[in-house]
């Protein structure tokens, strides 16, 4: 798709999704008049990559001996999730997205292999995704189709899968958990964690912040639990799979061993909590 020339892909300022190209801002963003997203205190509000590019700077951090490495955004914006770059024999795979694209990280991006390829667990982290494949040569953009009305940025590079699970690549595969969003995915590493493999869940199912357990919710902020059948889901189709670290949305938010028992004894607990145990 091509961009009207001289409209502006606007940004929301509350949940960071960046827009198709239009003269004015948008009358909303129906991410956020979701249910599972809010409208801040002050209403709908806007920004631009311009903006955000004279005001936040992304920072860098090496996770995984070079392998994995966090790119997060300072001070933090909309919901404040960080990225993560899998580097992989095959090329580098985007994890997630944050809003915030400029020079200083494409520089570094590109120097550790650039990006081969993206995946976004699920709309509210969509960010500028479109800004981030164009800066790499159109890298593709995975997405389930089951989210397709979500996208406010339609491009030809990104990638509509169905199914339960896709391939992205040789150990780095899309499973679909559902729940948070009927097409939510994770991604499974199968060579993260020093070969123990890493499951890079987003929020769904979650790391909480003991760093121990995981929990699973419909809406994060407006505190609406998610249902039993999805929790049972979520664990059924991540039980083949095998890892021992869980990387959550934020910086911090990490299970660094012990992730698989994690996600089956949060499961039990949550489920006993909401009586359905």
């Amino acid at each position: 798709m091509t961009d009207i020339i001289d409209h502006t892909p606007w940004i929301c300022v509350n949940c960071g999704v960046q827009f198709a190209p239009s003269e004015q801002p948008p009358d909303e963003c129906p991410i956020c008049e979701d249910e599972r997203q809010f409208v801040g205190l002050d209403g709908q509000a806007w920004t631009t990559l311009e903006k955000l590019q004279s005001t936040h700077r992304n920072v860098l951090r090496d996770k995984e001996q070079g392998r994995l490495w966090g790119i997060g955004t300072e001070p933090a914006f909309a919901i404040g999730q960080r990225a993560l770059l899998v580097r992989t024999d095959s090329g580098n795979l985007l994890w997630d997205c944050v809003s915030l694209l400029d020079a200083a990280t494409i520089r570094q991006v590109k120097a550790l292999g650039g990006v081969s390829a993206i995946a976004i667990s699920h709309p509210h982290y969509y960010g500028s995704m479109v800004e981030w494949s164009r800066a790499f040569d159109g890298a593709p953009i995975y997405l389930h189709e089951a989210e397709r009305e979500w996208v406010m940025r339609p491009y030809d590079a990104i990638v509509f899968w169905e199914g339960d699970s896709y391939e992205i690549g040789p150990g780095v595969t899309l499973v679909r958990t559902g729940g948070h969003f009927e097409g939510y995915q994770c991604l499974y590493w199968a060579e993260g964690a020093e070969q123990r493999g890493a499951l890079l869940s987003g929020d769904q199912p979650t790391v909480c912040w003991d760093r121990k357990s995981l929990s699973f919710m419909y809406s994060y902020p407006n505190f609406i639990p998610l249902g039993p059948e999805a929790v049972r889901r979520t664990v059924d189709v991540l039980e083949p799979l095998s890892f021992d670290r869980i990387y959550g949305a934020w910086w911090g938010r990490v299970i660094e061993a012990g992730g698989k028992e994690a996600l089956r004894r949060s499961a039990r607990r949550y489920l006993d909590a909401i009586g359905a145990g």
